[in-house]
């Protein structure tokens, strides 16, 4: 039986482009029919074609990812998800912007073996902590508003929803489609609220 390549492609939300990754995996020739793409955010693998590929994909066959954060920014579940890949399933990883996380290098090297977990802890760990950062900056960034009495414009119109959409948005939970529905706006009006609100921080 032929063993096959798939690309995994992950962008946080319907608003951004998946272009980049994509001309790196057909760089690598990987069948434009064996990338699967999910626009969601990466905190966890309940994502639709993740489940896809893991379905099809079988031992012997080789996962091409471009970076490690396009798998999750969670630690354990990345840790998780590559044990299940390449221990239980026998299936191979490729991660391009990391030439050290490429499992069908490793063979029977414990060293090499243990070189490549240890990247993958590594850069699993600064992918969550990249998204608890960011979130946490938000988080002081509100606050600090808040303790120096800032409001919005005289004529604006007070959305309750408004501050934790936009930190939903920022660490990209939600698109911002979703978080203009959630504070009644159009996602124009919601990226114009956001500009002058950020004019106050």
């Amino acid at each position: 039986m032929t063993n096959l390549t798939y690309g995994y492609i992950r962008v946080s939300s319907k608003d951004q482009n998946e272009a980049r990754q994509l001309d790196a995996l057909t760089e690598v020739l990987v069948p434009r029919e064996n990338i699967f793409i999910d626009k969601k955010s990466g905190k966890d693998f309940e994502r639709p074609a993740w489940h896809k590929l893991l379905s099809q994909v079988k031992a012997g066959d080789l996962l091409i990812v471009k970076s490690i954060d396009r798998l999750g920014r969670n630690y354990d579940d990345i840790l998780e998800q590559w044990q299940l890949l390449t221990k239980e399933m026998g299936i191979h990883i490729r991660i391009l912007d990391m030439p050290l996380l490429d499992t069908r290098i490793q063979g029977k090297d414990l060293t090499g073996t243990f070189i490549a977990d240890l990247v993958l802890q590594i850069l699993s760990y600064v992918a969550q902590t990249e998204r608890e950062n960011i979130r946490q900056r938000q988080v002081e960034g509100i606050a600090s508003a808040k303790a120096r009495g800032i409001r919005f414009g005289r004529n604006e119109r007070e959305i309750p929803e408004f501050e934790r959409s936009l930190l939903l948005w920022e660490n990209q939970d939600i698109t911002a489609a979703e978080a203009a529905r959630r504070c009644g706006l159009s996602r124009q009006g919601f990226y114009k609220r956001v500009s002058r609100y950020r004019l106050t921080l």
